[in-house]
């Protein structure tokens, strides 16, 4: 169940959102809307996962964001950075595979904590 106008500390942004239900992306996608968070995935081939609209990109984000969760590789970030560190999220979690030296650096420089976790792992242990 989805709660109405959540507050901005909940607003968790998925990065590398996929629709098919298989990917990991597509499964935390499901646990935080289950969960009650504000979801909103990014991918520029899709309006919609499921009944979440999808933005096609970062800049296109208007509100605060707690959460930038990760499920793209260093090598589609590595062109992301500025967008990334402009978003000025509360924190980046760098799925398994996504880990990128040069985003975590930049995001260090910034002053944005990150972390190296599994955002299912981390919200099925109430740690999210």
């Amino acid at each position: 169940m989805q709660i109405p106008s959540l507050p901005a500390e909940h607003c968790v942004v998925i990065l590398g959102a996929s629709p098919k239900p298989a990917r990991y992306a597509y499964q935390a996608l499901r646990l935080l809307d289950d969960m009650g968070y504000r979801v909103i995935p990014i991918h520029s081939n899709f309006e919609r996962i499921d009944e979440i609209p999808v933005v096609d990109r970062l800049a296109n984000i208007q509100e605060p964001v707690h959460t930038l969760t990760l499920y793209v590789g260093p090598e589609r970030s590595q062109g992301l950075i500025g967008d990334i560190v402009a978003l000025r999220p509360g924190r980046v979690i760098f799925n398994p595979g996504t880990e990128s030296p040069a985003l975590e650096a930049a995001l260090s420089a910034a002053g944005i904590p990150s972390e190296r976790a599994c955002t299912l792992v981390l919200l099925r242990t109430g740690q999210f």
